[in-house]
């Protein structure tokens, strides 16, 4: 997905670190990401769920809050309300660019700062919480020992998964004030709520409070037994396949008409893992598979393979082709199925000249009141089907090879 980076200020005019991930193809909506306390934008989840969406035609606003990655600034000056008046600056900062966020998606205590910020984001049509605390206070247990550190020198060391980080007193008096019981209720946008039953730092009793809270139309979907980061890269790419099926539904995606000479418009494959072979395949404005390989081939097994893929095409052609026809014959055909098979054959198995080649095994069966005559010209029709024509004929592929480097401004 071609990448924007750049800085924007934020609530205290620091220069805070942001990433536009940019579709491949139309620009339809874009998204806005808060990520997990004392993470960055750059963490699994954000980027699992920033290809993901990019692939609908999403784009993907996440940056670094203050003081925290790339961003300037320090983070034990900061607070939750801080935090919430820097997504506001980014929201703004989308804004001026024709790019208003109409979905917002929070991570951990960036869940609880997107339904606090939805209210001052007008644009926003559909809000995603991961992993969030239903108040903000809820952090604060995390901080063990430095509690009584913070309180006495004003700001105190905290080990966070692994991470020493300083926190300051005002952030935890801030968070300690917050409650989020009404920004919920009046939200007046889509809720999707998904959480983790065994997440140890935030407790899914976070995510009951928060849908319960929360008025129609509102969603929940467990994620199973990821932990509170999403780090597991099953859990991470479930995650951005729920998000977004779900955002399809509450936000308006305008497709355009398909290309001239692209009838059926654009099948786009993009790799979701370079270190794999797993695939987004979207053809056209509103379908998506996922293509992948054998594990004993070095993929993951969680999609079709390419082979897989043209039977699939072929199977379908000629189950759509007999069904045409018998339906304008008004003949009683009541299923069709097809199964293919595909193999390499020597040519001269096949009874023809040259070296090997791809053979295609289609066994159709067809269920109905159907005499042997109807039968017979069934089966030659299925000849007729255009993908059929086509792997017999063979095709013309043109390839053009562009280039796209990471675009950069400040």
């Amino acid at each position: 997905m071609p990448t924007e980076r750049f800085t924007f200020p934020g609530h205290a005019k620091d220069h805070l670190a942001a990433r536009l991930d940019l579709p491949e193809g139309p620009h339809l909506a874009t998204a806005l990401l808060a990520h997990c306390f004392t993470c960055g934008k750059d963490v699994i989840a954000a980027r699992r769920i920033a290809a993901r969406l990019t692939s609908h035609g999403i784009a993907v606003l996440r940056f670094d809050f203050t003081g925290l990655g790339h961003s300037s600034g320090e983070f034990e000056n900061t607070s939750f309300s801080s935090n919430v008046d820097d997504l506001i600056a980014a929201a703004a900062t989308l804004a001026a660019r024709g790019m208003a966020p109409s979905l917002l998606i929070g991570h951990s205590l960036g869940g609880a700062a997107v339904l606090r910020a939805a209210h001052n984001i007008p644009s926003s049509k559909a809000v995603v919480t991961i992993g969030a605390p239903f108040d903000p206070a809820h952090v604060a247990h995390n901080f063990g020992d430095a509690l009584e550190m913070i309180d006495r020198d004003g700001v105190g060391e905290v080990d966070l998964g692994g991470r020493t980080i300083r926190i300051g007193r005002d952030f935890l008096d801030d968070v300690k004030a917050e409650t989020l019981a009404e920004d919920i209720a009046t939200l007046d946008r889509a809720l999707l709520v998904l959480h983790a039953p065994r997440d140890a730092i935030v407790g899914i009793e976070n995510a009951t409070e928060i849908f319960v809270a929360a008025k129609h139309p509102k969603s929940f979907v467990t994620l199973d037994d990821a932990d509170h980061l999403i780090t597991g890269a099953k859990d991470a790419d479930y995650a951005a396949d729920v998000i977004a099926s779900w955002a399809g539904r509450y936000l308006d995606l305008k497709h355009p008409a398909p290309p001239i000479g692209a009838p059926e418009g654009v099948t786009r494959v993009s790799e979701v893992d370079p270190d794999g072979f797993l695939q987004d395949v979207n053809a056209g404005p509103k379908h998506h598979v996922l293509a992948d390989e054998p594990e004993s081939y070095g993929g993951t097994d969680r999609g079709l393979t390419p082979y897989q893929l043209l039977a699939a095409g072929l199977g379908a052609c000629t189950s759509m082709t007999i069904r045409m026809y018998a339906r304008r014959k008004k003949w009683p055909l009541e299923h069709v199925s097809v199964d293919v098979t595909h193999n390499r054959v020597h040519a001269q198995d096949a009874g023809v000249d040259g070296g090997p080649l791809d053979e295609f095994t289609r066994v159709i069966t067809l269920r109905g009141e159907l005499d042997d005559a109807q039968r017979k010209r069934l089966r030659e029709i299925a000849d007729k089907c255009p993908v059929h024509k086509s792997l017999e004929a063979g095709a013309t592929i043109k390839t053009e090879l562009t280039q796209e480097a990471e675009a950069a401004s400040t």
